[in-house]
């Protein structure tokens, strides 16, 4: 299940059906066909799907949505294209969508390094976001972690310069791993010196508040394309 042959590589996700609610469901059904975009191998315009030109920040693995939602209400003057395998996930962002009436949304439920590969063009993206990507935290399942040099390197290689990476983790040897895996990526440029101090634009999650009460450390890491 973890290991694509026809990619030759290691999947850093699990595919679990998970249980869709049935607002989640009407979510699908109502918003899909609006702010989900179908996962094809060709080149995505960004300007089309979002109907207009703005800058375009990618969310990796956006879980349930809330954080996504939240930043994308922020800042308006955004585009938001937030990646996700997860179908109840997919589908409480939809929900959140049409609640909260956010215009700079767009959804696709795909494997991230296949959309990389296939659908987002070199050097279009403002900004990506990784936020608590799975830590595997079993030594033998670290291969699985997602912040990997090859995949940082074609992060590199969609964003634009100037662009920004944000990853962050609640695991500490995750951090460590990751703040070695950026630093290493010639193209990228540190922001701070080791972690960053926590954007105001990233909101504390209610499993981060509760890891913080519990003494947890939580890690930003903010690095930017040269």
């Amino acid at each position: 299940m973890l290991y694509d042959p026809t990619e030759h590589r290691i999947r850093s996700f699990v595919t679990r059906a998970g249980r869709l609610s049935t607002a989640q469901a009407r979510a699908l059904e109502e918003l899909g066909p609006k702010f989900l975009i179908e996962y094809k191998k060709e080149p995505l315009d960004l300007a089309r799907a979002f109907g207009r030109k703005a800058p375009v920040v990618l969310e990796i693995g956006f879980g349930m949505g809330d954080t996504t939602a939240h930043i994308a209400r922020l800042m308006p003057e955004k585009d938001f294209l937030g990646v996700e395998v997860h179908t109840p996930g997919v589908g409480s962002l939809l929900k959140q969508i049409g609640e909260q009436d956010i215009a700079n949304l767009r959804l696709i439920q795909h494997d991230v390094v296949e959309v990389l590969n296939n659908m987002i063009v070199d050097g279009s993206l403002d900004g990506v976001h990784v936020f608590f990507p799975d830590p595997w935290h079993k030594a033998r399942h670290n291969k699985r972690r997602l912040i990997q040099p090859p995949f940082v390197k074609l992060l590199c290689q969609k964003l634009a310069p100037g662009g920004y990476l944000h990853c962050a983790t609640d695991w500490e040897d995750y951090a460590i791993q990751m703040l070695e895996v950026l630093g290493n990526e010639p193209e990228l440029q540190n922001t701070a010196e080791g972690y960053a101090p926590q954007p105001a634009y990233r909101p504390l999650t209610k499993f981060e508040n509760r890891g913080l009460k519990l003494g947890h450390g939580v890690w930003d890491l903010v690095f930017t394309k040269k």
